[in-house]
């Protein structure tokens, strides 16, 4: 029996100490105040198509919880302000919106944080007393179901909860939130939940532009700016913000609550006055996050720190009131073409498609694999083209007419094709995070035939199977880091068993 106990503890330590060696991850939101947006089916189908694996949304709609399920997405849920009171006043609340909203769909849909409340401490109405008690009226009711260790329940903010940013080891609270703040930090540290923050250098640099300046804001600095406090040098503005976050929480002695950004972005367009958004400075702006956080660079007052960082957002939303740039944050327009070229790997621009050029020709054109793709890329694409994207793989397995070759390029194509043809021979199902490349001759051969958009003809039964190319060869490119972090939790699980 205590034998049986320990291998239950060691595995349940195991499982935890595992999400540590996770590195930094990026995220995207996935606003919808807007008219003419695609379907949530139609746009978890973008999410997966770009790789993207978290996605935050601001409350808990139905159809975009069915329109995740079994996408392996983490999704990040809201409640919303307008809730804030009845959750707050009743457990019954709480209980029956997890009941109705949430269990249904979980865990097909993967639900890893729920926001209760956002931005409180903006909002005219005066909601941040009701903020914690809806928190630990949620956390009861996922304590009742045993799922409040799966899920982690917070809040998020904006930047405007420091009365003091700069320099950053100069970070603080205002004092005028003190009532609200004290207990909610108490709760995620007792919870282990992150503070959660909206942080966007971009409007620092819009209304304070002598004061900041543009390549700072865009992590394109040539020159540091030091902290004379700490003597700590930063060659861009969100470490920065961020650093004075740490600060204002060990200010007040919590030392151990980690921070999550929920927000931050550059828009594509604004109003005459807003010069700096522009595609250019988005692109700008999101590559350079992108690259920044999933190096796990952390920041200097926390290097190595790991960092979950969401971009806004997944859509421009014609119905968001304020200048034009409200309007532009998004990476794609309603029509799903990209607003500009952006690569989620980190690794360069990825060729995606702008709204420019759209497929409108009649000329017949195939998918297929591009040679410059890495194999861990094209690996990745593969595995979801013949999981998630419903393509019938069985023509590339063993003794199938599209087996031979037997590599991931022309496998890949196979199956990018059959997706490209399915989904309508647009643009945009060619992507494949910049893995796919159209061409306009015909790449049949021998006994595998290419389909064609319209076209019945296939080379295989319905039976989607995954990929003959394990996906477990891309184990063999995992960070050196990764190795060692898993060492560690495996040696300490068997000093526990």
């Amino acid at each position: 029996m205590a034998s049986g106990f320990r291998l239950i503890f060691a595995t349940s330590l195991l499982l935890a100490l595992l999400d540590l060696c996770r590195g930094s991850t990026i995220g995207i939101c996935y606003g919808r105040n807007a008219d003419d947006l695609p379907t949530p089916d139609k746009a978890a189908q973008l999410v997966q198509l770009h790789n993207i694996k978290y996605v935050r949304i601001y409350d808990s709609n139905i159809q975009v919880l069915k329109a995740f399920g079994n996408t392996g997405v983490e999704l990040m849920i809201g409640v919303p302000n307008s809730d804030l009171l009845a959750f707050s006043q009743y457990q019954s609340n709480a209980d029956t919106w997890l009941k109705n909203s949430i269990l249904p769909y979980y865990p097909a849909t993967k639900i890893t944080h729920i926001t209760v409340g956002a931005e409180v401490t903006e909002s005219p109405s005066n909601f941040s007393a009701q903020v914690v008690p809806a928190m630990r009226n949620v956390l009861t009711a996922l304590k009742k179901v045993g799922l409040s260790k799966k899920i982690k329940v917070s809040t998020t903010h904006s930047l405007g909860v420091l009365s003091r940013s700069f320099p950053p080891s100069a970070g603080a609270f205002n004092s005028s939130h003190a009532s609200f703040l004290k207990p909610l930090l108490e709760f995620l540290a007792e919870n282990q939940s992150p503070f959660m923050v909206d942080i966007y250098p971009y409007y620092a640099y819009r209304d304070s532009p002598s004061n900041v300046t543009l390549d700072y804001a865009l992590f394109e600095s040539s020159s540091d700016v030091i902290d004379p406090n700490t003597g700590l040098l930063y060659t861009n503005m969100l470490d920065a913000q961020i650093d004075a976050i740490y600060y204002a929480l060990m200010a007040l002695n919590f030392k151990t609550i980690k921070i999550m950004v929920t927000e931050t972005g550059w828009p594509s367009k604004g109003s005459p006055k807003e010069t700096a958004a522009t595609p250019d400075n988005a692109q700008t702006y999101n590559t350079n996050l992108i690259r920044h956080v999933i190096n796990d660079t952390g920041t200097p007052a926390k290097p190595g720190e790991r960092l979950d960082i969401y971009i806004f957002s997944l859509f421009n939303e014609n119905r968001k009131p304020g200048l034009d740039s409200e309007r532009n944050w998004g990476l794609f327009y309603p029509d799903q073409t990209s607003v500009y070229n952006l690569d989620f790997t980190g690794k360069g621009s990825a060729d995606v498609i702008t709204q420019a050029n759209v497929t409108s020709s009649n000329v017949t054109t195939w998918c297929i694999a591009s040679s410059k793709a890495s194999e861990l890329d094209l690996q990745n694409a593969l595995d979801w083209a013949c999981g998630p994207g419903n393509v019938d793989c069985t023509a590339i397995q063993p003794s199938q007419p599209c087996f031979e070759p037997d590599n991931t390029v022309a496998h890949a194509s196979f199956a990018f094709n059959n997706y490209y043809q399915q989904n309508g021979a647009t643009d945009v199902a060619c992507s494949f995070g910049g893995t796919g490349i159209k061409v306009d001759k015909n790449p049949s051969y021998d006994n595998c035939i290419y389909m064609t958009a319209g076209s019945n003809k296939t080379v295989a039964s319905n039976t989607t199977a995954i990929s003959s190319t394990s996906s477990f060869a891309t184990m063999n490119r995992v960070p050196t880091w990764v190795f060692s972090c898993l060492l560690g939790t495996f040696m300490l699980v068997l000093s526990k068993s």
